[in-house]
């Protein structure tokens, strides 16, 4: 099973993009953030055509979280079982939905960006990452299988940042958002992209603006997390930048894990 994660900052834009690159990669689930559209709008049946049933929790104008998963293949999705945001923790935001795909749980996320250190808005990001720990803590206890895709808003690590000594201490890579990710790395989940080699400053998002794509001027904030048991089948995992080049991109690229 090929699994993926992929901000496409905003679904109408980047519909054709969605499309053309399920045909390209040939990946089995997708996961999709920043869908920016309400449920009515979702476009599930030039999906469905495209070879994609979809599950997804939209909202205008912001946020909005789906799964694609390839149909006729035989992959069931267990219906009963899909979850709609962090159960217990009241939010009007759409930022996440989990689907469980022949008994693997896939948990679609777009983390709060935070905007910076102090502000309400990162006071939200925190309280929203500890309910979805607790949650998290509980969903694998019942889901050995389990893997977490999303836009984290985090880059863990200063070699996930192009120019760390610029971005210190700002929002994306602060400490609290860093402990935030060792916390989920504690829960027994495994970063699929660093259990491989990897080029140095591989990227999956870069701003639009000042020609940082041009330059690589870029933050790893899109991952994959996987329970041992599934990171233990993991074969590959790697970042796929031909999106980020095609025209009017999304500022974010295809990450993409290999099981079995």
């Amino acid at each position: 099973m090929k699994i993926a994660t992929w901000n496409v900052n905003s679904l109408k834009v980047r519909q054709q993009h969605v499309i053309d690159w399920l045909a390209l990669s040939g990946v089995d689930v997708l996961c999709l953030q920043e869908l920016k559209m309400p449920d009515e709008k979702f476009p599930r049946a030039e999906l469905e055509a495209a070879g994609y049933k979809s599950w997804f929790a939209g909202q205008k104008t912001y946020n909005g979280v789906g799964i694609l998963v390839r149909a006729g293949a035989g992959f069931e999705v267990d219906e009963i079982n899909v979850v709609r945001n962090i159960p217990g923790f009241e939010d009007l935001q759409q930022r996440v939905i989990a689907a469980t795909v022949n008994g693997v749980r896939i948990i679609s996320a777009y983390f709060p960006n935070g905007q910076a250190p102090g502000s309400e808005k990162f006071a939200y990001k925190m309280r929203w990452l500890d309910a979805l720990r607790e949650w998290l803590r509980e969903d694998m206890a019942r889901h050995p299988k389990l893997a977490l895709l999303g836009d984290y808003n985090i880059a863990p690590d200063d070699r996930d940042v192009h120019d760390p000594k610029a971005w210190e201490g700002q929002n994306l890579v602060s400490p609290e958002e860093r402990a935030h990710f060792r916390q989920l790395i504690e829960l027994g989940l495994t970063d699929a992209f660093r259990k491989f080699e990897q080029p140095e400053k591989l990227f999956t998002w870069w701003d639009y603006r000042m020609m940082a794509f041009r330059r690589n001027a870029g933050l790893r904030i899109d991952h994959i997390l996987l329970s041992a048991e599934l990171a233990a089948a993991c074969t590959a995992c790697e970042v796929d930048k031909v999106p980020r080049k095609w025209d009017q991109p999304s500022d974010h690229t295809p990450v993409i894990a290999t099981l079995g």
